[in-house]
């Protein structure tokens, strides 16, 4: 409950405010940080510091920094630490969640269990809501109601468990990366999908950036792997 209030509550409160603030290409950009806390959080709660894996992620980083950069605005620095707000939120949720799932048995499926994951965001942001909400613009069309569906039930639902999931079966080097890998993804579907406008030269330089990331990190954790065998055997 306390992980799920933290990467769901805490990060959307925070995410929502700031555009308040910011434009979309500016969030869009500040929220490329996210695999840097995520590598700094995972090294922290294992008491170590694991060198390369930051640089894979700062790779990672400026991969999406190629595919978001757009310029900001002068007065951007309070929505600037939001954002950092949200992301650091989101690292802690992701890591922590990895962290508990490899030390704790459980006598079900993560399926099961992930319902109090949801429960501890609801405690959270429903007080959130009664105090931030604007309950005098309530969704009144189908489309409205449909785009918030899909937004709470699959792509929060679903995608936080699938998300949280596939984090524990990947080491946090391409944790970290991955969660920079969305944008390009998010863009490339965008385009697929709706046919909108995307600079493709971008796109296709920013994509290569972090899949160059992605596959340093996977040589690196082979080549660990097998040092500790080697260890091991002698």
């Amino acid at each position: 409950m306390a992980i799920g209030a933290v990467q769901i509550g805490l990060m959307y409160i925070a995410y929502y405010e700031s555009f308040l603030i910011l434009t979309v290409p500016e969030i869009l950009l500040f929220t490329v940080f996210t695999p840097i806390y995520v590598t700094l959080l995972n090294d922290a709660l294992a008491g170590r510091f694991s060198p390369f894996y930051l640089l894979t992620a700062s790779l990672a980083v400026i991969g999406a920094m190629v595919l978001n950069y757009h310029g900001v605005n002068d007065d951007f620095w309070k929505g600037f630490m939001m954002v950092q707000g949200s992301n650091i939120c989101f690292a802690i949720g992701q890591v922590a969640y990895r962290q508990l799932m490899a030390r704790v048995k459980l006598d079900v499926s993560p399926f099961h269990n992930f319902g109090w994951f949801y429960i501890g965001a609801l405690i959270l942001v429903l007080p959130a809501f009664l105090l931030f909400g604007d309950m005098s613009k309530p969704a009144t069309t189908p489309l409205q109601w449909g785009i918030l569906l899909w937004l709470g039930v699959v792509a929060s639902g679903l995608g936080y468990y699938f998300w949280n999931q596939g984090a524990c079966k990947v080491d946090a080097g391409t944790l970290a990366i991955m969660n920079d890998m969305l944008k390009p993804a998010g863009l490339a579907v965008n385009l697929l999908i709706w046919n909108h406008d995307a600079d493709l030269p971008r796109l296709a330089l920013s994509s290569a950036i972090i899949i160059c990331a992605l596959v340093l990190n996977a040589w690196w954790t082979r080549r660990q792997t097998a040092s500790r065998l080697a260890a091991k055997i002698s």
